[in-house]
């Protein structure tokens, strides 16, 4: 028995035809992966710092504020990202 998973795959590979990728669209992709891989990092790390640091000293309102501007900027991050790849699928 086919899960709904494997059942919507059929569905979409009959709907929409399945994407070769170039070399080119290849490493352009691996490229921007590891681009944004890293802008995460380095928003996680840098905010996160200041996120422990507010909790260290008593100021939960302040790493609540902080956590909260991390998850956006994560937020905005992933969606430049895919938005990217995108770009680079339809490049060929």
């Amino acid at each position: 028995m086919k899960t709904a998973y494997e059942l919507a795959m059929e569905r979409l590979a009959t709907t929409e035809p399945e994407r070769k990728l170039t070399d080119k669209q290849k490493k352009a992709l691996a490229d921007i992966d590891s681009t944004y891989r890293a802008k995460v990092a380095e928003r996680e790390t840098f905010l996160g710092a200041k996120i422990v640091g507010a909790k260290m000293v008593g100021a939960g309102e302040e790493a609540s504020i902080l956590q909260d501007e991390l998850s956006r900027d994560i937020r905005g991050i992933r969606e430049e990202w895919e938005r990217k790849k995108e770009q680079a699928r339809s490049a060929g």
